[in-house]
């Protein structure tokens, strides 16, 4: 790996804690949103052969020779991280969006079958909107572990229906989970705002020219492997710094394909091919891939790590496990969450953000 250094924002607090001229001073905006500002950062240097140094500065240290790194390298981090998003299907991020979960599979690990039925996925996502979701994202292959490989006719078979029955009748806007150029295009077709890939438009050839088409904002997910392959045994350099390198690469191939970064959101994969360690190592870090200049969706609900860390076996019963991955990722600056659970995760979100802007 050649050497690279990387820089994570650190020392996040929310800004009515800060007068105006401890705001320019003391610390930078984070993501431009004028809630979060942070004050220091972590440098991450790969230097060869596996090897990680990190420190820890304050903002006016960087450019200091004793940390080695390049002027101008900083002023483009910093701007990336620092610069305003633009808004997703007119949703701003002055606040965390949460984005609702409809598995129209019969296999899913949380909620499997449960929502195989057109009329019952669009009731759930009805109800989802009225809890508080901004986004519905609808599925209709499961990518949990070893999961079953959907063909094309089946996936639309299950979720063109769903968008149908939904597109027009919510506020919330529809998001497409899928790996398909061909679904893709059919979602587009039947009203879908967003395009969800786990795979980042790497599983269909067509897929980053499809999606260039539909002119939709697209969420770029990491993952390691397959479904069928990705947790026999993943493993990394260096997690954190791997990902953020994927992300990079799938960010610059959408670009070269004429998608505009405003159009870009980016999601770590949770799950998709780490260890438990793995998966608290990113979300810990999560504040990384501000350093992309796009906005950043979490999705850990009900997950298996949670279980593991918690020791709760029933994916239902992963609630407060879930809704301590939404805070610490949030407290971040992560802008997007996705769940299953919409209402408690909103009751969190809002009591969290009442007592930091009292």
């Amino acid at each position: 790996m050649t050497p690279r250094t990387y820089i994570r924002p650190t020392g996040i607090i929310q800004s009515p804690s800060l007068g105006e001229e401890e705001s320019f001073f003391g610390g930078l905006p984070l993501t431009g949103d004028g809630s979060l500002y942070y004050t220091a950062v972590e440098i991450y240097e790969r230097v060869g052969d596996g090897q990680l140094q990190r420190r820890t500065c304050g903002l006016s240290e960087l450019w200091e020779k004793d940390f080695g790194v390049d002027g101008s390298e900083v002023s483009e981090v910093l701007e990336r991280i620092s610069d305003p998003r633009s808004r997703i299907c007119g949703l701003g991020f002055d606040r965390p969006i949460i984005m609702g979960i409809v598995n129209v599979t019969p296999d899913s690990f949380s909620d499997g079958g449960r929502f195989l039925d057109a009329q019952a996925a669009i009731a759930h996502a009805l109800r989802l909107e009225d809890e508080g979701a901004d986004i519905i994202d609808i599925g209709a292959e499961s990518t949990r572990p070893n999961a079953d490989i959907v063909s094309l006719d089946e996936e639309l078979k299950r979720v063109i229906p769903v968008i149908e029955g939904l597109a027009g009748r919510v506020d919330a806007r529809i998001s497409i989970d899928t790996r398909k150029s061909g679904v893709m295009l059919e979602a587009w077709d039947a009203g879908a705002d967003i395009i969800n890939d786990v795979s980042a438009l790497s599983h269909d050839a067509a897929a980053i020219e499809t999606a260039a088409k539909t002119g939709l904002p697209i969420i770029l997910m990491h993952a390691q492997g397959t479904p069928q392959t990705m947790q026999d045994k993943p493993e990394y350099e260096h997690v954190l710094l791997d990902v953020f390198d994927y992300l990079e690469g799938r960010i610059a191939a959408c670009i070269d394909a004429g998608i505009a970064r405003s159009r870009l959101m980016v999601d770590p994969g949770i799950g998709f091919g780490k260890t438990v360690g793995h998966n608290l190592e990113l979300i810990g870090g999560i504040s990384l891939f501000h350093g992309l200049g796009v906005p950043i969706l979490l999705g850990a609900s009900r997950k298996k790590f949670v279980g593991e860390v918690t020791r709760i076996k029933d994916a239902d019963k992963r609630l407060p496990g879930s809704l301590a991955a939404v805070q610490a990722a949030v407290s971040q600056g992560v802008q997007i969450v996705r769940v299953h659970d919409v209402a408690e995760t909103r009751q969190a979100l809002e009591m969290w953000r009442a007592i930091f802007n009292n």
